[in-house]
């Protein structure tokens, strides 16, 4: 019976105060498990946890008769052989650059058609399914994923690929080989059992079905006697009061990756577990007994040190070792479970440590690349390969961002924007969380509370500052809003089971509908919907926040989606699950796209994303909580997500429930200034912690982090450039940068921002404790406070008060800053530059400068300045980098430039810094002197007391131009 609508609005004002009340009655308490799966209560999942059982108990019982002999390679490697999956006599093929196969089960004789590509980088990419499935499998979720829709990979040239066959001891194996540069890359397919490795170099690193695990549940006709029971939780499961009808029946499939000379991995986002993955299975002491879940969430205050799932999910995985790096991208959009499991050999024996990883996913094709590296930077070249890069944001993105639920109206959001130039604290952007609409119906606004918005922009771009609104994908079901009317009629809201009707449920309006973005039409709608033309008295300085979008489902299974409703194309939800934040994403990316009629790069956050959300802006790792619990697992979760491809991240500073006492909201801020997306953000029933809530000396400390994070916006925004071209992450595990050095590989308190500053995170109270901190590689650390060097391979202990932080530039870099405060990084744009130099043990330094204009995609057609600076022989050089084109739109661009000079060099560390008096510079020809100045590092306090004070020499204005090639020799 539908609501008319009077009764649907009172209904879904009085689910709302409900829910609310819920909520908040829960605000400190820990997450409801009973709410959310275990991997025993996902049947698919329990299925092949069995299955891994059985093959287990099997490969320990040798005379068992179903069991094959296990076979050894001459490297060492050993493989289960006890698999009942063999390749079919004479079905395999090498065409072009791809080798196929077919492999079927030893008792369901239903054939399975594999293929086996070689990328040009050496990537391989395996993809699996029924030679002739009963029904289609969902396959399209490449194209939302990979580059180009994964229409164009640059697969290798089939002249470069090579297969030999041969038969030892009654092992047929097959080895295709392919060369690139220095590097040689090789897959070895054993036909029965089928197992795959493979080699970089002649050494296997990476192993496929040597467990035995693979397995694929064939489509198969639903029983017609009705028995459902004879595959557990094939066609139906209920799971608390829900039961998912299942029309296709089990369709499941897994396999095991095994990481061979490996200890350590990292990756698939987003859980809170530890940087260096946990066991799930018969691990030792604090180890997991769940899989870890990739399948996106609304989970409520979510378990720290833990795999369940939670907001996002992207299913990259790396291994590294001293050695080598490699990476796994399992291209599948429906739930998935990943087990891992150690076995350590580090005696003398010839076997080597092995990571075993178990992926099963419940429904789709099977779609994995193995990307070899072996260094860290090949695998992101080789990620870049196949899913696109982090784009360059707009600058103002980079600043700081405050946000509440909710600034009440129109008085305080300006109030707190004076507050903020009152304390001369820059900020760059305030949020408005769903309060500022009419009953939760996005794309209205709330006039009692916000008379007039219009106005409200403008003051705040007066200054410098844009606005965030928030929308979710949940509308309200009104038949008076324009939204829901246009989408009902057009038929752009999922379907019910069967794909009759709307599916209807409650979120935070009440009784809602979802947006399909999985359907073209209703996904160019929905972004259409941003245009100015559309969103009433909304502006190009107005941006968009994207929650709930898991999507969250007040009333659903597990707080989201029944998996059997009728998507776009008749598919079913479960196929898509994991793809739908991100569709959203995309859909209010391009519809911020295209409300200019200059393009201009939009932002947006989203808090669910997958593989491709990287593409259309930044993440956060959802509703946090006000402890230093939280505050220690963000850097794993961002790092994890970072590793992971989803560079621009961060968290809530301060914690999205509780209320943060003075100095966990002071060192939230001093780490917060750390992560890529930096954003204060808090819950409507907590108490008021903008920066200068505490009063000093607090207000002092927050300021100067803050601060410290606008000095450092050229460097981060020369980070992001590289982060574009190269896939390498904005911040980074310890062990990127030493990948030889084992005591930094499950390393999660200290990291790197790039590659030249290191962050020893303060994440406990208590002052007096100190903090340990190893100084890696070869080269001095030099405090960036202070400029007290310290020598590599250093481990120290410092004591460090309230006011200070541990940051450290690595000697050999140079680092860019805008020293000249302001209240938001608009107002930066024509302050000049101060360059940091701080030289290694052999007075070398480098590093880059970039600047566009932080706002168009000009500088796709080379409107951008990049300069490549280098400390050598006593003498700073800038010169152009190779990408820049003495093009008209660069031309152009330098001249809008002209007259940003650097006004200061600082040079740290020089050994002969005492005896220069002056500086001379070179530039367009002409030769000028400078003067220079001296200054010395203060000390801090170290436990050891080990420290050195480290001469600067201080160039005051040498009045160098950003776009010119020039040198400064002392």
């Amino acid at each position: 019976m539908k609501l008319n609508n009077s009764l649907r609005t009172r209904t879904s004002t009085l689910f709302y105060l409900a829910a609310t009340a819920s909520l908040l009655a829960k605000v400190g308490q820990a997450v409801n498990h009973a709410n959310f799966k275990t991997c025993e209560q996902s049947a698919f999942a329990r299925r092949h946890r069995l299955f891994a059982d059985t093959m287990a108990k099997k490969a320990a019982e040798p005379n068992n008769k179903n069991a094959k002999s296990s076979s050894s390679s001459a490297d060492g490697s050993t493989h289960s052989a006890s698999s009942p999956y063999s390749v079919i006599d004479s079905s395999v093929h090498l065409d072009g650059h791809t080798v196929t196969a077919s492999v079927q089960h030893e008792q369901a004789q239903v054939p399975l058609h594999f293929e086996i590509a070689f990328l040009k980088s050496g990537t391989v990419r395996i993809c699996v399914q029924e030679v002739d499935p009963l029904v289609p499998r969902y396959n399209e979720a490449h194209k939302h994923i990979l580059r180009d829709k994964g229409s164009s990979l640059p697969y290798a040239s089939p002249e470069d690929i090579k297969m030999a066959t041969e038969a030892v001891n009654g092992l047929v194996t097959h080895t295709v080989s392919y060369v690139n540069g220095s590097s040689a890359f090789s897959v070895r397919m054993t036909e029965n059992p089928w197992t795959l490795e493979y080699l970089v170099n002649g050494k296997p690193t990476m192993q496929l079905n040597t467990s035995g695990l693979f397995h694929f549940e064939h489509l198969r006709q639903r029983p017609a006697d009705g028995n459902l029971d004879d595959v557990d939780g094939g066609w139906e499961e209920t799971f608390n009061n829900w039961t998912d009808h299942k029309r296709r029946g089990p369709e499941s499939f897994g396999l095991d990756i095994n990481f061979y000379g490996f200890e350590h991995v990292y990756g698939i986002p987003e859980h809170t577990s530890p940087l260096s993955l946990k066991d799930t299975r018969g691990g030792g002491e604090g180890a997991y007994n769940q899989p870890y879940r990739i399948y996106n969430l609304d989970v409520f205050n979510y378990q720290l040190d833990s795999p369940m799932a939670i907001y996002g999910s992207l299913p990259f995985m790396l291994a590294h070792n001293a050695e080598a790096t490699v990476g796994v991208f399992w291209v599948n959009s429906s739930e998935t479970w990943v087990d891992v499991t150690r076995k350590l050999n580090r005696g003398g024996s010839n076997q080597q440590s092995v990571v075993n990883t178990h992926w099963f996913s419940e429904s789709g094709t099977m779609d994995v690349f193995l990307l070899p590296g072996p260094s860290t930077a090949d695998v992101y070249r080789q990620y870049l390969e196949i899913s696109e890069q982090t784009p360059m944001p707009r600058e103002f993105a980079l600043g700081y961002h405050q946000c509440r639920w909710n600034y009440e109206d129109q008085e305080d959001v300006l109030a707190v924007s004076a507050k903020f130039r009152e304390h001369s604290i820059p900020y760059d952007v305030i949020w408005l969380d769903v309060e500022y609409t009419v009953g939760k119906r996005y794309f209205t606004w709330d006039y009692d509370k916000f008379p007039n918005p219009l106005d409200m922009q403008q003051e705040l771009a007066r200054n410098g500052h844009k606005l965030v609104t928030i929308s979710d994908p949940h509308i309200m079901v009104d038949n008076d809003y324009h939204i829901w009317k246009e989408g009902n009629e057009n038929g752009y809201f999922i379907k019910n089971i069967g794909g009759l009707g709307n599916y209807e449920a409650s979120c935070w309006p009440g009784v809602s509908s979802w947006v399909d973005f999985l359907d073209p039409a209703a996904s160019k709608w929905m972004g259409a919907q941003y245009g100015l033309d559309k969103f009433p008295e909304s502006t190009t300085d107005m941006f968009v926040w994207n929650d709930m979008n898991e999507p969250a489902v007040f009333d659903g299974p597990e707080h989201t989606m029944d998996k059997a409703l009728i998507q776009h194309g008749g598919w079913e939800h479960r196929d898509v699950h994991n793809l739908y934040g991100m569709m959203q994403q995309r859909s209010t990316f391009e519809g911020l796209l295209a409300r200019e009629p200059i393009a201009m790069r939009p932002f947006l956050l989203s808090r669910s994303f997958y593989a491709g959300s990287q593409r259309y802006g930044a993440i956060w790792t959802g509703d946090n909580t006000a402890s230093w619990g939280y505050l220690r697992a963000s850097i794993p979760m961002l790092l994890g997500n970072n590793i992971a491809g989803m560079h621009f991240s961060g968290a809530d500073v301060g914690g999205f429930f509780g209320n943060p006492d003075p100095e966990l909201l002071t060192r939230w801020f001093q780490l917060g200034a750390w992560y890529p997306f930096f954003r204060g953000h808090a819950h409507f029933n907590t108490e008021r912690r903008e920066p200068w809530i505490f009063g000093e000396p607090y207000v002092s400390y927050i300021r100067n982090a803050i601060r410290e994070r606008y000095r450092l916006l050229p460097h981060w925004y020369t980070l992001f450039r590289e982060t574009s071209l190269t896939g390498m992450p904005l911040i980074r595990p310890m062990w990127m940068n030493f990948p030889a050095e084992p005591d930094l590989f499950a390393e999660q308190d200290t990291f790197m921002v790039g590659s030249s500053i290191m962050v020893a995170a303060i994440t406990r109270p208590d002052t007096s404790i100190p903090v340990d901190v190893l100084f890696p590689g070869e080269e001095p650390w030099y405090d960036m406070h202070t400029h007290v060097a310290y020598p590599a391979q250093l481990a120290t202990q410092f004591v460090v008060d309230l006011a200070n932080t541990l940051v450290f530039a690595r000697g050999g870099s140079i680092i860019p800053t805008r020293e000249q405060q302001r209240q938001s990084s608009a107002y930066m744009k024509r302050d000049p530059f101060t360059l940091y130099v701080y030289v290694d043990q052999a007075g070398f330094a480098a590093g880059k400068l970039y600047i566009d204009d932080g706002e168009t995609y000009d500088y796709q057609s080379g409107a951008f300045i990049e300069r490549e600076l280098t400390f050598l022989g006593s003498k700073l050089v800038s010169r152009a980098s190779p990408l820049t084109k003495n093009t008209s739109a660069y031309q152009t661009f330098v001249q809008r430039m002209s007259g940003i000079n650097v006004e200061r060099i600082v040079v740290v560390g020089l050994a002969v810094a005492h005896n220069v008096t002056e500086a001379v510079v070179v530039e367009n020809k002409t030769t000028r002197t400078v003067n220079v100045s001296h200054s010395h590092s203060s000390k801090i306090v170290a436990a050891d007391t080990i420290s050195n004070n480290s001469p600067c020499i201080v160039i005051c204005n040498p009045a160098v131009f950003i776009g010119d090639d020039w040198e400064i020799s002392f």
